[in-house]
């Protein structure tokens, strides 16, 4: 019995189990599996490790076998026991791993938003991970960022990321002059011809110290001059 499936996958098989004894039969059903894999067994929806079968009975058993997280690709022999004291009887279970492509783009810490000062770069620190089974081939970064902005990656481009492993990636972000104090949101991409993942990234800008002095001189300025005007002419 074979079956193919990716690692994320559950293999299901569905098998049956006659008695042609003259009586009632308990049996205890083991398997073994590989490393990090889990089993289980279920009749009629229920998991079971044991079940007792009468005379010329038969009963249909569901196995299920969820691979490891971290499995590798590959053909894996999974051999399946009924033991009663009447002996043993085998069944040899065949799951065929399929290779799987998955990416994940996110921050070190988690934490998606930040402050800048308008005028200022931003480094941004991004993890690229590939969470799949097969290795990854040139990843593109990218960025969708508000009107005038730019940003630049280091690097800028991951030509080889093996499975369960994982890069540093710096975005730097650069927000013009002027730009209105408020919140803007920042959408970065990883993608190749297999997979994409991207992450969006919220950062609030505030106005420079300089520009703030600068408003209330100007303010200030604005009422001296209203005020030696009224001083001026207000005695006329």
């Amino acid at each position: 019995m074979n079956l193919e499936a990716t690692a994320k996958e559950t293999f299901r098989y569905n098998a049956s189990l006659f008695n042609g004894q003259n009586r009632s039969v308990i049996y205890e059903l083991q398997t073994t599996v590989p490393p990090g894999w889990s089993n289980s067994f279920r009749i009629d929806g229920m998991q079971v490790t044991s079940f007792k079968l009468d005379s010329n009975k038969t009963q249909d058993i569901s196995i299920e076998l969820t691979p490891s997280p971290v499995v590798k690709p590959g053909k894996y022999a999974i051999p399946v026991k009924a033991i009663s004291d009447q002996g043993t009887l085998e069944l040899n279970l065949e799951a065929v791993v399929k290779g799987s492509y998955s990416l994940e783009l996110t921050t070190p810490s988690g934490l998606l938003s930040d402050e800048v000062t308008e005028g200022r770069r931003k480094p941004i620190y991004l993890s690229l991970k590939n969470q799949g089974t097969l290795p990854l081939d040139n990843l593109d970064l990218s960025a969708q960022t508000p009107s005038k902005w730019n940003v630049t990656f280091e690097p800028s481009k991951i030509d080889h990321l093996e499975p369960g492993s994982a890069v540093a990636v710096t975005a730097n972000l650069n927000v013009p002059d002027k730009t209105i104090a408020g919140d803007y949101l920042t959408t970065f991409t990883a993608n190749n011809a297999n997979t994409t993942s991207s992450v969006s990234y919220r950062l609030t800008v505030t106005t420079s110290w300089l520009a703030g002095w600068l408003g209330v001189l100007i303010i200030l300025t604005a009422i001296g001059i209203v005020y030696m005007l009224i001083r001026k002419y207000g005695r006329r």
